[in-house]
């Protein structure tokens, strides 16, 4: 990804709410923008997430990632090597991600009726809760999270299943998928499709040919994918846009699927890519 000095932009570390950590970076168009949140992987706000905020930014919109794992009080340095792993309960990243929203509605920058979620990897699931309990969000974006197997499923700290949270979004859903993710299966992929349809909402989902989980992530060499992640992130930019021009038309309902994968595809010989 772009850094800040071939950008111009700069991101820059700002608290909202209950004194919660986020990165922001601002476009340098004048006036209100659209503006986005992108959550972060299992790692939390690392240097993927920080370059992700100033590619929004440069795309034109506010660019904000707020820490979801704030509330943990252990080894933040073995989170970010991978090595310790923070669950998120529903409720917590629910109040997080208010706070969130509503900073950006009052910030003078952004265009209050144009505001977006991204959910990469962990935080995948985090887009769907938020619209599915807020009328007031304009898209909302998965990549490569929230449908993995077991994340189907409701417990104690994800009370609402995924299933029941699709039947509930209030705005248009971008599922962004691969074929050798070794957490994502293409069942559970085909499976997101036919909820959305089944609930009648309106959606766009690609799945790309060879890509392993997290293939986006530059700065990890093993599972970044050049050419894939130069069309996913067009893809999404596409996405967003029509979604703040008010490019979906509310009295139709508009369903995308692309897919390209093998037919000899078989998920048990998908791998972690590091």
């Amino acid at each position: 990804m772009a850094r800040q000095q071939a950008t111009g932009i700069s991101p820059m570390t700002i608290r909202f709410g209950k004194s919660i950590g986020a990165v922001r970076a601002l476009p340098k168009a004048k006036g209100k923008r659209p503006g986005v949140i992108i959550l972060h992987e299992r790692y939390g706000i690392d240097q993927h997430t920080k370059d992700l905020t100033v590619k929004l930014a440069q795309a034109g919109f506010v660019g904000l990632a707020p820490d979801l794992f704030h509330r943990f009080d252990g080894d933040r340095k073995a989170v970010l090597r991978g090595e310790q792993r923070v669950d998120l309960t529903d409720d917590g990243a629910l109040d997080d991600l208010n706070g969130a929203v509503e900073y950006l509605k009052r910030s003078p920058n952004v265009d209050a009726a144009r505001i977006g979620m991204i959910g990469v990897c962990q935080t995948g699931r985090q887009p769907l809760l938020v619209a599915a309990k807020r009328s007031d969000i304009a898209a909302a974006v998965v990549l490569y999270g929230a449908i993995g197997g077991k994340e189907w499923l409701s417990n104690e700290m994800r009370p609402t299943a995924v299933e029941d949270l699709l039947a509930q979004v209030n705005c248009p859903v971008l599922g962004i998928f691969g074929e050798a993710d070794h957490i994502i299966s293409l069942e559970d992929v085909t499976r997101f499709r036919n909820v959305l349809e089944k609930a009648k909402k309106d959606y766009h989902i690609r799945i790309y040919r060879d890509a392993p989980h997290g293939w986006l992530n530059d700065t990890m060499p093993g599972r970044y994918r050049k050419e894939p992640a130069k069309d996913a992130w067009n893809l999404m930019m596409s996405f967003l846009k029509k979604c703040f021009a008010n490019g979906w038309d509310p009295d139709r309902i508009s369903w995308t699927f692309e897919s390209d994968f093998s037919k000899q595809y078989d998920f048990s010989k998908n791998v972690r890519m590091e």
